[in-house]
């Protein structure tokens, strides 16, 4: 499939080949894209350097999204290589693990800003930066979850900063538009991936919507790279300030934490 021939790119967050922006990267590099790849710290380059070198990337670089000097230097190596780009994913977040147990009441300072700044504000920062370099016809997509509208056991200040996320989207959507370049949110349902493991709980998030959704299954990584892949390319050039829900339908269902919790009791694995 030569959909996305000649197309450039970069992706924020790819850190293990279970996870969701992988499933993305795989589905865009299937599709002919050439792809930058970023990476966090010594530690995470050790993981994306050899998932990189397979998809045959020309850059591979050290990104902390906090950090804007470090963002725009990814960009201007995306701008000495290809001139131009077509799609920058950002499939970035963090919360601190205390955060994502107990109450949400009890979440400090320090780790509602931990979460905002990775997850929601540096998707402003990588649209400030990608700019000047994106194709008239370009995507910029973030990864989302159905936790920022409603209330997901053990979830808490990310959904909080998924909301703030999907709020960004929407403005970016607008200030970009003015130069062509769409922005839109992937709400994937849940994917039994390494960063969601950690959320307690999370087996049981995957038995209740097997119930509630209208497909009867968890969705898939291939589901959610082809969705990605949708709006990366020119079948979404219509689309922006959107979000794209790829949940086999659940958030067309979705009940309370708590009748998420009862189902979810009365499955078996």
């Amino acid at each position: 499939m030569d959909l996305m021939k000649g197309k450039k790119g970069v992706i924020f967050g790819v850190s293990n080949t279970h996870g969701i922006a992988y499933g993305i990267a795989k589905q865009l590099h299937e599709a002919g894209a050439d792809i930058a790849f970023t990476y966090a710290g010594e530690a995470m380059e050790k993981r994306v350097r050899p998932i990189a070198e397979g998809f045959g990337a020309k850059i591979i670089t050290g990104c902390d999204v906090t950090n804007e000097d470090e963002v725009k230097a990814v960009f201007d190596a995306c701008a000495k290589e290809y001139g131009k780009i077509d799609f920058v994913v950002h499939a970035v977040a963090f919360a601190k693990k205390e955060d994502l147990t107990g109450k949400f009441i009890d979440t400090s300072l320090d780790g509602w800003n931990t979460a905002m700044g990775v997850s929601a504000y540096s998707l402003v920062t990588l649209c400030r930066n990608a700019q000047p370099i994106m194709n008239e016809g370009g995507s910029i997509l973030a990864l989302t979850y159905l936790g920022s509208q409603y209330v997901v056991s053990n979830y808490n200040v990310m959904g909080v900063a998924k909301a703030a996320l999907e709020s960004s989207m929407r403005y970016l959507a607008m200030d970009m538009g003015e130069y062509g370049v769409r922005v839109n949110c992937l709400s994937s349902g849940a994917v039994k991936t390494l960063a969601a493991m950690g959320i307690s709980g999370f087996p049981r998030m995957l038995k209740a919507a097997v119930v509630k959704a209208p497909l009867k299954r968890n969705v898939t990584l291939e589901d959610v790279g082809r969705a990605g892949l949708y709006l990366a390319s020119d079948l979404s050039s219509g689309t922006t300030g959107q979000v794209l829900y790829c949940d086999c339908g659940c958030h067309a269902v979705y009940g309370s934490s708590k009748e998420m919790e009862i189902i979810s009791d009365n499955v078996e694995i």
